[in-house]
């Protein structure tokens, strides 16, 4: 038996469970009598479960193992019934079937849970599965000494019978399954090279043979494989099971509308966005394929390539020196990539030498542990391979086809079609530059302006997300600006949103446009958008400041903005947020910029409690907001006159503050300690010199010139969310 299949088990299971599971999964400190009856508690809980479940895919197999497990089960009554004394070797033999009956377990949770199109696409992994674990059925029935315990003549036909069914069972790969799998890779291929699958074909293989008979379930196997594609890192970039998925999501979404047509989903659309993360939430219940990997597969590490992580059934050298299956790695090079996976090193040549010697040693260890390793043809290994390697050209191709039919319901579309195709607009602008560009090409946005005056609260807040999802794309910002009215419409739903959500996603659209820097000052012009960041910086959730206070930020960067910020009340509101968590970092930063405007330094020299609430910024902030508060004191004394700089140097704690930041703040936060120091000794007005405060600024190095010059806020790091 192999000695490592428990400890895989137990080191995915923490990785994935909570501690309980690790218990019950421990039958090392079970008494004889409590590890049967734990073993006649989980068969019979597995057979209640699975008997009579109806198995959409791997049918076969999972009758097959339930079956086992039905005798099995007979094996655990009858020596709980009788109370049979064990001896130390079958002991060791109900430990291990102990751990195979909960492997069954997930695997059969996984078959049953699974996304009917997940199930397709894995369809020949799966099946691998549940032939490794009949593989250890049979090798552990061929060492359980069943001559040491004394059974009834039926019980003993039954496992005599069972022996020599699992020595004799096979990998089973059901090819109906797989011919539909095949057909998928077909309109993949179909995108691929500009045309559009014929309708009757996509209702035959999505409603006739896998069941997906409505937009729900269309929109349930959208967000089960987009999910899985999250587990593979998100955006399939270098990742070829990624890359499949997401040709495989764009085709389904395309046949959602064609097929479904866009009022189906009107009605859970009520239920808002709590539904779909719920949804989510569902969707993560489903074990994903390197859990269960890890879980069932005892395969040397030696022997699985590094990027599909099966078994190699063609080893190949690239010049790296690393080795792979030659239908990932040619899979990986056909898509353009030119770096090794593994190394990421950049290949001296694309050809592959076969390494023989680990092509024997699997098929000699496959041999040994009864595992079939028959080779595939070649043209199987073409057809998957160019299937593959085109789904990322397919999925674009995919999407923008969806992009046109959904742009197409905006314009001509029910209200009840214009709610549900801009929230479609919004899911598919979430990822990929290509998405985006589409999705404005095929006349999206004025559209989409538009419906964000509509008094349905589900339709502006989608139109307005899907607004801030395609202005990420650099191109679609002048897209938007340029637009007539648009910028004026989004202003609107910052002002008056119905929803929260959609208030905050429009302020997140204006902290998006104004990366350009020639369009912050016509942002800040728009007739209340500065009230209105102020108004959600002031009374916002915390989502709703942070969107606020960036997109302040933001615009403080433009000279022209100082005087409409204070009118607008949003120098006010960014002292209030210097106490708020969250954003005071972001607000200490916008209140540096502006100060360094005469007008902005006379502003908040009159605020009596910005230079207490910088101060504290100072004591009790992030490295960056300490440095963002020195930044904006420094600016103050600057600007805003004697009055402003007597101001700072009352404050008790600043000597201290100052001496703790010249050692130990940031490069930067130490070059405006330093300066903020010499300009207080500078201020004629300064009621005692800085020398007698004991600051610390004469380090060398630190010259006058060096330290004055550099007053530059940091830059925010923050990323536009995608909605």
């Amino acid at each position: 038996m192999p000695s490592s299949s428990s400890s895989v088990i137990f080191s995915s299971l923490r990785r994935r469970g909570p501690p309980s599971l690790e218990s019950y999964l421990a039958p090392i400190h079970l008494t004889e009598i409590d590890l049967v009856q734990s073993l006649a508690a989980i068969s019979s809980d597995l057979i209640s479960t699975f008997a009579s479940h109806l198995f959409e895919f791997q049918r076969r197999n999972s009758r097959a193992l339930i079956r086992k497990i039905e005798v099995l089960a007979v094996l655990f009554e009858y020596i709980k019934d009788s109370g049979t004394i064990l001896s130390t070797t079958v002991t060791l033999c109900f430990k291990e079937l102990y751990l195979l009956m909960y492997r069954s377990k997930i695997l059969l949770d996984y078959v049953s849970q699974s996304s009917k199109l997940w199930m397709i696409l894995q369809n020949s992994s799966i099946s691998g599965h549940f032939c490794d674990l009949n593989q250890e059925i049979s090798t552990l029935l061929d060492v359980l000494p069943l001559k040491e315990v004394i059974f009834l003549r039926d019980v003993r036909e039954q496992l005599e019978l069972l022996k020599r069914q699992s020595r004799r069972a096979k990998l089973f790969v059901d090819r109906s399954d797989d011919s539909i799998r095949v057909k998928l890779f077909r309109f993949l291929d179909e995108f691929e090279v500009g045309e559009v699958p014929n309708l009757e074909e996509l209702r035959a293989v999505f409603v006739n043979k896998l069941g997906i008979g409505d937009a729900k379930a269309c929109r349930y196997e959208i967000e089960f494989l987009e999910e899985q594609i999250y587990s593979h890192d998100g955006d399939g970039d270098g990742d070829p099971t990624a890359c499949v998925l997401n040709g495989v999501v764009a085709l389904t979404r395309y046949a959602r509308f064609l097929l479904f047509g866009f009022e189906e989903e009107e009605e859970g659309e009520g239920e808002g966005e709590e539904k779909g993360c719920e949804n989510r939430k569902n969707v993560r219940k489903g074990l994903s394929v390197q859990e269960i990997g890890d879980t069932l597969v005892t395969i040397p590490k030696d022997f699985c390539c590094p990027i599909s992580l099966d078994i190699m059934q063609d080893p190949v050298i690239v010049s790296t020196g690393q080795t792979y299956d030659r239908v990932s790695i040619s899979r990986w090079m056909g898509e353009g990539h030119c770096s090794c996976p593994k190394t990421g090193q950049i290949l001296a040549h694309t050809r592959l030498v076969p390494n023989r010697a680990l092509h024997n040693l699997i098929s000699q260890w496959c041999n040994a542990h009864k595992i079939p390793l028959d080779p595939v043809e070649s043209t199987d290994i073409t057809s998957e391979f160019v299937a593959m390697a085109s789904s990322s050209k397919a999925a674009i191709e995919a999407n923008k086809a969806t992009a046109e039919v959904l742009v197409q319901q905006l314009s001509n579309g029910t209200q009840g079609a214009k709610t549900v195709a801009a929230r479609e607009l919004r899911l598919l602008a979430k990822t990929g530059k290509e998405n985006r560009a589409c999705i404005a090409e095929a006349g999206a946005i004025p559209l989409l302006r538009d419906l964000l005056s509509s008094q349905n609260p589900l339709a502006q807040e989608n139109s307005v997300t899907a607004i801030l999802n395609l202005s990420i794309y650099d191109k679609n910002k002048s897209r938007i600006m340029e637009e007539a009215g648009c910028l004026g419409s989004v202003v609107e739903v910052l002002r008056f949103g119905i929803t929260t959500e959609a208030r905050e996603n429009a302020a997140a659209t204006l902290f998006s446009l104004s990366a350009v820097h020639e369009y912050k000052k016509r942002i800040s012009a728009e007739d209340g958008a500065v009230e209105a960041l102020a108004k959600l910086l002031s009374e916002g959730s915390s989502r709703g400041k942070k969107d606020a206070v960036t997109a302040l930020f933001n615009l403080s960067t433009h000279s022209d903005s100082c005087k409409r910020m204070i009118e607008a009340g949003a120098v006010v509101a960014l002292l209030a947020a210097l106490g708020s968590e969250g954003v005071a970092e972001e607000a200490a930063g916008a209140l540096a910029l502006l100060v360094r405007q005469p007008i902005g330094a006379e502003h908040v020299a009159k605020e009596e409690m910005a230079v207490t609430r910088l101060i504290n910024m100072m004591r009790r902030g992030t490295p960056k907001g300490k440095e963002n508060a020195v930044a904006a004191l420094l600016e103050l004394c600057r600007g805003g006159g004697a009055l402003a700089t007597q101001r700072v140097l009352r404050v008790p704690a600043l000597a201290s503050l100052l001496q703790t930041l010249l050692f130990t703040g940031t490069k930067r936060a130490r070059r405006k300690a330093a300066s903020l120091a010499r300009v207080c000794q500078r201020c004629e007005a300064a009621v005692t010199p800085m020398e007698a405060l004991g600051v610390a600024y004469g380090f060398p190095g630190n010259s006058t010139a060096t330290f004055v010059s550099d007053v530059s806020v940091a830059p925010v790091s923050i990323s536009v969310p995608v909605l």
